[in-house]
This record gives C-alpha cells, sequence and structure tokens, in this order.
C-alpha cells in the first residue's frame, strides 16, 4: 500500500494555514496563562496536568499548521502522520485536567491510564502501521471521546 496524504484545493489549504496558524498562536499564549493560573491553586495536580493540556494544544495545532504548509508529498505524508497523532494527544490531554485534578482517586487515575494507553496505541499504530488501520483509528478517537460518559459517572 502507498501511502498518500489528502490534498486541498489551494483556496483550502491556505484557510486551512491561516485558521491553524491562528490556532497555533493563540495556544502558544494560552500555555502560559494556563501555568500561570494553576500555580496559584498551589498544587502539582494543576501546574502538570494543565501543563499537559496547553502542550498538548501547542502540537496539534503546530502538527496541523506544519502539514498544511508542506508541500512536498514524502514530508506531508510524515508530517500528515503527526497531525493525526496529535490528535491523540490533545484529546489524552484535555482528559488530563479532569482525571488528575477534578476526580483523582482510583476512578480518576484509571480513566487517565485508559486515555493515555489508548492514545499511545493509537500513535503507535499511526506511525508504525500509516494507513494500515484507519478504521480503527477513527473508532478509537470516537472511543476516547465518549469515554467522557464514563467520566460522568463519579462526578
Amino acid at each position: 500500500m502507498r501511502l498518500q496524504a489528502r490534498t486541498y484545493a489551494p483556496k483550502e489549504e491556505l484557510w486551512n494555514v491561516i485558521t491553524h496558524g491562528l490556532g497555533l498562536l493563540l495556544s502558544l499564549a494560552a500555555l502560559p496563562l494556563l501555568v500561570v493560573f494553576a500555580s496559584l491553586y498551589e498544587t502539582v495536580w494543576h501546574i502538570v496536568s494543565f501543563s499537559i493540556y496547553g502542550t498538548s494544544l501547542v502540537l496539534l495545532y503546530l502538527a496541523s499548521t506544519s502539514f498544511h504548509l508542506a508541500r512536498k508529498p514524502k514530508r506531508r505524508i510524515c508530517l500528515n502522520v503527526f497531525d493525526h497523532s496529535a490528535i491523540y494527544l490533545l484529546i489524552a490531554g484535555t482528559y488530563t485536567p479532569l482525571t488528575l485534578v477534578t476526580m483523582r482517586g482510583p476512578w480518576g487515575w484509571s480513566i487517565f491510564g485508559v486515555i493515555w494507553g489508548l492514545a499511545l496505541v493509537g500513535i503507535v499504530l499511526k506511525i508504525f502501521f500509516a494507513g494500515r488501520f484507519d478504521k480503527v483509528s477513527t473508532i478509537t478517537y470516537v472511543i476516547m471521546g465518549w469515554l467522557a460518559l464514563v467520566a460522568i459517572y463519579p462526578l
């Protein structure tokens, strides 16, 4: 199987670069603010979890902007894998403050482990088996998103 990154119309690609680049700039600005506000709580849980969330946001927009800027086919394929892997990181990063700050305890740590485990499996599949498990990848994204219903139970 030969890998190919999706191509977009020039105008659509331009808007992808603009919107994702703006997301990158905003997330770069937000990351230090998240850390500063988290430090007001004076717990390592707040600082670490908000840092993880902010970093995952930066990585997602960096990956996406880089992918949409790339022109060479080989580079686009690599950056497409990075972009899709960053989606796993952002989903897991978004759960991190919920599980480490709000929930904590066995339930929070369990969901934290499951989410980051799924993210790791998804990233490994994307990197080492790119293009072979696209349906599994989509299902994993959806399961990770809907895991929030399980997280609501103890709240």
